[in-house]
């Protein structure tokens, strides 16, 4: 029998798990060493190396492709492009993005095991996408500037296109399109003024991501939502916290001249609520044992405390006593996750 190949972090969950079955019993001496028997740790990632050498290839195209534009040559060729109609552009971008989602798709039922090939083919069918819905958007403008609804238009699309190829990464974009017209569609409401609604864009953007993770919740048991709900759930987190960060930094100030002339420490309140809700989301994901949002939780409130002390006492406060207060800080977190986790684990009374 063929082993299992495993990662070394799966080999060690493996190994973790069955020490723990023999332990409480539920399996025998035999028994675990037959199930450790079964699987060994691979000597090399090759997968994590072809979906990186796929990504840099990518993007040394698109370099290749900015430096062939600079060339002299290729500028005067572009030049005689110039007065090529924009709806000429969208219908070719249009017509190769069909070539590329179709190419993509057969790809992936003819060579189902070459995934990060297959998606670059797709990531390109994407940015052809794109520049089609661009082009199209030049072609009807009025001169109104209500460029977000090009936005809009690119989350239906992507939207169909994810749910009928059922790619992540075509809706990744489809919620990237989705963040993008909340923001630009809001500027517009405003005509571009610094606040909707008394909101600069970080705290427009922590009530947009707080509206994605409320959304993925009452969705979770959708089964027609289940193949798009862990993707839509940490884009939805990352709306939100990355605004949170940002908005600890620069409060609810539209304006970066305005900020500058105001004291940091004015905003401290900015940062306490971010480090509660990312308290609050530690303790959920506790819990509830929800991956993510413990995840998130952790990983944010340590980036807001070395922020604020960065902010705040990087210059005057010793650096022994505050990592000392951090390092006891944790410590007590780790004690109420390892109560929590103790109290989730323990086995309930016996059957009558």
């Amino acid at each position: 029998m063929a082993k299992l190949n495993l990662d070394r972090q799966e080999s060690e969950f493996l190994n973790n798990t069955i020490s723990h079955w023999e332990k409480h019993h539920l399996v025998d001496a035999e028994q675990a060493e037959k199930l450790r028997a079964s699987y060994e740790v691979k000597g090399f990632d090759w997968m994590r190396l072809a979906k990186y050498s796929f990504w840099v290839a990518l993007i040394c195209g698109v370099v290749a492709v900015g430096s062939l534009i600079v060339d002299d040559a290729v500028i005067n060729w572009l030049k005689s492009l110039y007065d090529t109609p924009d709806i000429v552009i969208a219908i070719l971008s249009a017509a190769a993005a069909v070539g590329l989602f179709y190419l993509g798709r057969k790809r992936e039922k003819l060579y189902p095991e070459k995934i990060f090939s297959n998606e670059a083919v797709i990531f390109t069918g994407v940015l052809s996408t794109a520049c089609s819905i661009a082009y199209l958007g030049k072609t009807f403008d009025n001169g109104s500037g209500h460029y977000s609804l090009l936005f809009l238009a690119s989350v239906v699309v992507y939207g169909f296109l994810a749910w009928r190829m059922g790619s992540r990464l075509i809706w990744l974009f489809a919620l990237v399109s989705l963040g993008s017209w909340f923001g630009t569609e809001t500027g517009y409401q405003t005509k571009w003024a610094l606040y909707f609604l008394g909101m600069n864009y970080p705290l427009r953007f922590v009530l947009f991501g707080l509206l994605s993770v409320v959304a993925c919740h009452f969705l979770k048991n959708k089964k027609w939502f289940s193949f798009f709900w862990e993707l839509t759930y940490v884009v939805g987190m990352l709306y939100l916290f990355m605004s949170l960060w940002l908005l600890s930094i620069f409060g609810n100030y539209g304006s970066l001249d305005v900020w500058w002339q105001i004291k940091q420490i004015s905003l401290f309140y900015w940062g306490i609520i971010s480090a509660v809700v990312a308290g609050g989301f530690l303790l959920y994901g506790l819990k509830s044992k929800d991956v993510i949002a413990r995840e998130f939780g952790i990983t944010f409130l340590i980036i807001f405390l070395y922020t604020k002390y960065f902010e705040y006492f990087w210059d005057g406060t010793n650096k022994t006593l505050f990592f000392s207060i951090l390092a006891l800080s944790f410590w007590l977190i780790g004690r109420k996750a390892e109560k929590i986790w103790n109290i989730s684990t323990k086995p309930g009374p016996p059957a009558p």
